[in-house]
């Protein structure tokens, strides 16, 4: 396999440009004797004479000129690359890919990634949403956002601070039909709204009062694995549903929405944007690393008390 350094086919081109060893040597900071040293190394290396050399010239062969033809377009190709990649060294551009699961993703849109993209225009985010937790280095990723109970132990975590919980919620026509549960155990006598984990397993909903905790297998016309739909079926007063605070809350403050079961709701463990170390990273993750640890989505510091729900394999709707 012919192998040749960058510089050695560099100096092919500068004295091919210029002609002459001297001049070229002084352009490209050399002796002329490295330099001369460096195309007869190329030479060699190819099996062909690049440069007819007099003691007042130097003159591309044919064989060194459609070389030159071919060289000079491919190092313009590269020189533009690694312009490139040392741009973003500088300026925070290119894409930045994250992954997280749709619930994380509805809460740090607004709060997290819109004003950084206004601060940043040449930056491009691909947000890639899923339930199951993923190995973000495997997948391609620059960065995950999950619960901080499930950020894996190797990587480095950013706790984005925002207290979190799940509530209850149903239309006020439907508690005024079927009546308003006061205890968990009640929800075996109401319609809800199940929900699909990742894995096929129907999610039990969790509460907690007290140090008591109780799971509840719900039952009701039907299976979901995404909060969108279950928003729309609740507010369609089809029943009882188990989502994110977040979601949900301009419905409740509008009244389209009840909260019950309020005093049984836990809180969970807060967003936590994650990513392994990195030696060189680009300007672009450099910055939004350092915009989510200055961001407003960090309203609080979350200490873990031992009453937030378990993980699951994904988080409830």
């Amino acid at each position: 396999m012919v192998q040749s350094s960058l510089t050695e086919l560099e100096a092919v081109l500068v004295v091919a440009r210029l002609g002459k060893f001297r001049a070229s040597a002084l352009e490209l900071g050399v002796s002329t004797t490295a330099l001369s040293n460096a195309i007869g190394k190329l030479e060699r290396t190819l099996g062909v004479r690049l440069f007819n050399r007099t003691t007042r010239s130097v003159s591309l062969t044919e064989a060194g000129q459609h070389f030159v033809a071919h060289v000079a377009p491919a190092l313009d190709s590269i020189r533009e690359a690694m312009d490139a990649a040392r741009s973003q060294q500088r300026e925070p551009s290119g894409t930045l890919r994250i992954n997280t699961f749709p619930t994380a993703a509805r809460e740090i849109i607004s709060s997290l990634v819109l004003p950084f993209l206004r601060a940043y225009p040449d930056v491009h985010v691909d947000i890639v949403t899923e339930g199951r937790l993923v190995d973000i280095v495997a997948g391609g990723y620059d960065l995950g956002i999950r619960s901080s109970d499930l950020v894996p132990a190797d990587m480095i975590a950013i706790p984005l601070g925002v207290m979190r919980r799940n509530v209850v919620v149903a239309t006020p026509e439907y508690l005024e039909a079927r009546g308003t549960p006061v205890v968990p155990q009640d929800l075996t006598a109401h319609s809800c709204l199940r929900v699909r984990l990742p894995n096929g397993a129907i999610h039990r909903w969790p509460f907690e009062k007290d140090g008591e905790s109780i799971y509840i297998d719900v039952q009701g016309p039907m299976t979901l694995d995404e909060a969108s739909l279950a928003r729309t079926a609740v507010l369609a007063s089809v029943g009882l549903a188990l989502a994110m605070e977040a979601d949900v809350r301009d419905d409740i403050e509008a009244g389209l929405l009840v909260r019950v079961l309020e005093d049984w709701t836990p809180i969970l463990a807060p967003l936590s944007l994650y990513y392994p170390s990195r030696r060189n990273p680009t300007a672009a993750f450099k910055a939004f690393v350092d915009f989510a640890r200055l961001s407003g989505v960090r309203e609080t510091q979350w200490v873990p008390t031992g009453r937030e729900t378990p993980a699951t394999d994904v988080q409830p709707l």
